[in-house]
């Protein structure tokens, strides 16, 4: 099995409801270091390196700056390092099942790992089969 990981960040704000969540139940922000493995069988390619940096900006770009509490899609969700780990991962899924990547690598990338870093002890990760 072969793989590339790209990594860009992320910055966010929001707010969590629930007790256990304790001082993040208020309004605050979150920059996250997020990297996006890709994994494939291959003959030493799984795909180009910049196309695969160049989707994960384009879809971090779509939620970098906003306050998560605010987006329709989201009304209702804790937006919890878990859950923002597996929404990036049906995003990036989607994208290269669409051939973002190169319409040869949709079929051959069978597996994405999304790990969303809070901070150097805290991270939490989306990992699932693109099939």
């Amino acid at each position: 099995m072969y793989s590339v990981t790209v990594s860009h960040h992320l910055m966010v704000a929001h707010s969590l409801v629930g007790t256990v969540f304790g001082p993040a139940q208020r309004l605050h922000g979150a920059t996250y270091v997020v990297e996006a493995e890709l994994r494939r069988d291959a003959d030493g390619i799984v795909c180009d390196i910049g196309r695969a940096l160049d989707l994960l900006q384009g879809v971090l770009g779509d939620l970098d700056y906003r306050n998560l509490d605010e987006l329709s899609e989201f009304r209702g969700r804790n937006t919890t390092t878990e859950f923002l780990a597996a929404e990036i991962h049906r995003r990036l899924a989607r994208r290269v099942r669409e051939g973002a990547l190169a319409p040869t690598d949709a079929a051959a990338i069978h597996s994405l790992r999304v790990v969303l870093r809070e901070n150097p002890v805290a991270w939490a990760a989306y990992d699932a089969p693109l099939g």
